[in-house]
C-alpha cells in the first residue's frame, strides 16, 4: 500500500512517554473505543495506541492491530505481553496492496489510522477496505501530523473518504495533528 514506510526502529521513538502531553490516547479515543467492541488499529506500529485501546474495550472486547513490519508486531506482543493484555489484541501482517481483512466483513466497530494514510500509495483502496470492516454506523478516525501532511493533503484525503461511503461526522482537535472522525453510512443530518 505505500512507497515509503516509517522504520521499523522509529517505532521506539513512537513510544515515548512525553508523546503523551500531545497525544493522550484516552482523550483522543475515549469518546469513541468503549467496553466490549472490536477495534482496529491500521499502522499500529509497536502498539502506543493498541494497549490503551485493549485497555479501553475489556476482556470483552478485541482489537486487531494490523502493520506492514513482523518487527513492529513483534514489538507490541511483547508489550500486550508484558501488561497482561495479549488476550485482547488480534495482530496481522499487511501488504502493500492489501490490509488482508476480507473476512472481517462488518465485524468492527471503530478504525484508528493515525499518522499512516500519507504511506499509503492507494489510499482508495485502503479507504473501501476500511468502509467493508466496518459495521454499520462504525467510525473511522483519520489523523495526520501537521507539517508532515499539507492541509491540501488531508483534504484531498478526507475527499477521497468520503467518496469511499464514509460521512464527516466532526474535525477533533488533536495536538499537532489534522484529525476527522468519519461514519460509515449515515447522512450526517442523521447521526
Amino acid at each position: 500500500m505505500s512507497t515509503f514506510v516509517c522504520p521499523w526502529w522509529m517505532g521506539y521513538l513512537l513510544l515515548n512517554p512525553f508523546r503523551k502531553l500531545i497525544h493522550d490516547p484516552h482523550k483522543i479515543l475515549g469518546k469513541q473505543v468503549k467496553h466490549g467492541m472490536k477495534a482496529m488499529d491500521v499502522g499500529c506500529a509497536m502498539g502506543y495506541f493498541s494497549l490503551p485501546m485493549a485497555k479501553m474495550v475489556g476482556d470483552q472486547g478485541k482489537v486487531i492491530c494490523i502493520d506492514l513490519q513482523d518487527k513492529m508486531l513483534e514489538r507490541l506482543v511483547k508489550r500486550a505481553t508484558k501488561e497482561d493484555l495479549l488476550h485482547r489484541i488480534e495482530t496481522r501482517v499487511c501488504s502493500y496492496d492489501s490490509l488482508k481483512v476480507s473476512d472481517m466483513k462488518e465485524e468492527i466497530d471503530f478504525v484508528l489510522a493515525f499518522a499512516m494514510i500519507h504511506e499509503v500509495k492507494d489510499k482508495e483502496r485502503l479507504y473501501k477496505e476500511l468502509y467493508e470492516v466496518l459495521k454499520p454506523k462504525g467510525t473511522l478516525l483519520v489523523v495526520e501530523p501537521k507539517g508532515h501532511v499539507s492541509e491540501k493533503d488531508f483534504a484531498y484525503s478526507m475527499t477521497l473518504c468520503e467518496e469511499s461511503g464514509f460521512t464527516l461526522m466532526e474535525r477533533p482537535v488533536i495536538g499537532k495533528s489534522n484529525g476527522a472522525l468519519f461514519q460509515k453510512g449515515i447522512a450526517f443530518n442523521q447521526k
